[in-house]
């Protein structure tokens, strides 16, 4: 529990509900419509996490802003958790995908389109071969597929608190004594997680070297910074040892780019000068629809190919081998990620981006400062977030031990309430390259008035 006063923050958060209330009849009215047909009129579950007694239902949304049905502007700062990084319905890829469909959605056939992404993937992270999924991820659960073929090994190394997406083996964490276990509501595991899955701390060289010694992983697969628990940058040289460790024991290396493209063209793989066998990127390519993709190292392709028989079953058998879906780099999901790569996400709106995100970083910590809040700020690129604990934290135990559910619904429910969404699954901000400082402000404004609504 980060904040000890429950009795004003209860308080705090009954008149802000009340206010969404009196804001928000409309979306009322549409939730109470969907309830007949969807659990909590919602498509998926999560989205009951939305704080306040219903969802703010969406009308319209271009650049950073969206109109809910109420007819109310938003500052949008959560961007579909990153799947709309490029701003709403940027006018190249919408042009590129509306033109796509015309010409037929799918055909289980490749287009220029996709050698064209390809490309552009391979000059932004220096690997040559791709594959097209329709989420980050299916790439990652194809990789490890990969991993292990190539490998001949069965178990794979996450972070703990890592995030990738839905995939099985990521939904893995350490208990108190240390031991691989399920994340806490993991729905149906399919296997205990310790038969799948070895997990180690952020930044813990140690414990990693460790993990890998018996040889018994395939693949290693990390964000290059945490991102979904709360921003947890990598200490110095940890990066560097992880490839070590891995060239050591004959591991193969994944990094899960889906988040952290906001800190440059090419992530923090090129800006680091990271050297992974594996990159995995997905959401924003594609400029607001389904996409995801994967590149390779030459080396890595060749023990794939040599692993399969080719000459026999193992083309026979190609499309039913557990890698790959019936839409998987279709047509129009390829017209998406070629547009917004060459024309809209391009490196010439990061600097903007990555200023926006300062001015947003500099107002959060001016309130914390001038109410001596005991929480912190943390920027990646574009990104930024606050969490509740005085010093940033160094892997995801320390981060998950900052959460206070009720103070982040609280914060959450009143910058909605002042027209600002954030995510809502942690205290995240995102700049798109139509993010201005004018919206900044809007949320530093905001900011201050809760913290000082807090701490006053």
């Amino acid at each position: 529990m980060a904040y000890e006063d429950r009795a004003r923050l209860a308080a705090l958060w009954d008149a802000e509900v009340e206010l969404f209330r009196a804001m928000r009849p409309e979306s009322e009215r549409a939730w109470r419509d969907a309830l007949e047909h969807m659990p909590d009129g919602v498509p998926m579950l999560w989205m009951a996490k939305w704080p306040g007694p219903w969802p703010v239902f969406v009308e319209r949304a271009a650049g950073a802003h969206f109109r809910c049905v109420d007819g109310l502007d938003h500052v949008d700062l959560c961007l579909g958790d990153t799947g709309a990084m490029v701003g709403h319905a940027p006018a190249a890829s919408v042009a590129a995908i509306s033109a796509q469909l015309a010409r037929g959605a799918t055909h289980m056939l490749p287009t220029r389109d996709a050698a064209l992404a390809a490309g552009l993937l391979a000059e932004r992270f220096g690997l040559p071969s791709w594959q097209f999924t329709l989420s980050a991820t299916d790439a990652n659960r194809h990789v490890l597929r990969y991993a292990r073929q190539a490998t001949g090994r069965h178990k794979v190394l996450v972070i703990d608190r890592c995030y990738h997406g839905t995939v099985d083996e990521a939904y893995a964490e350490l208990d108190a004594s240390g031991r691989v276990v399920s994340r806490r509501g993991n729905i149906g595991a399919p296997v205990p997680l310790d038969e799948t899955t070895v997990v180690v701390p952020f930044n813990d060289v140690p414990a990693l070297d460790a993990a890998l010694a018996s040889r018994e992983v395939a693949a290693v697969l990390i964000e290059p910074a945490m991102t979904n628990i709360g921003i947890v940058l990598p200490d110095a040289g940890w990066h560097d040892a992880v490839r070590a460790a891995c060239d050591r024991t004959g591991t193969l290396l994944v990094i899960d780019e889906t988040h952290t493209l906001c800190a440059g063209p090419g992530g923090m793989t090129a800006r680091d000068g990271l050297r992974p066998d594996v990159v995995v990127v997905g959401k924003t390519i594609g400029g607001g629809i389904p996409a995801g993709a994967w590149g390779m190292r030459p080396e890595l392709v060749e023990r794939v190919r040599a692993s399969l028989d080719w000459d026999g079953e193992g083309l026979e058998d190609i499309d039913v081998g557990g890698v790959g879906g019936t839409l998987a780099g279709n047509a129009v999901s390829m017209a998406g990620i070629r547009a917004t790569l060459s024309e809209v996400l391009t490196p010439e709106v990061y600097p903007g981006m990555i200023a926006r995100a300062q001015e947003w970083t500099a107002g959060v910590q001016a309130a914390i400062d001038e109410f001596h809040a005991p929480w912190q700020v943390t920027r990646l690129g574009a990104r930024a977030e606050y969490s509740f604990r005085a010093t940033p934290p160094r892997d995801g135990a320390e981060a998950a031990a900052a959460d206070d559910f009720a103070l982040q619904q609280y914060l959450h429910l009143h910058a909605l309430n002042r027209g600002i969404l954030m995510t809502p699954f942690h205290n995240m901000a995102l700049m798109s390259p139509a993010t201005s400082s004018q919206d900044v402000e809007q949320h530093t404004v905001a900011f201050r008035e809760a913290v000082a609504s807090l701490y006053a």
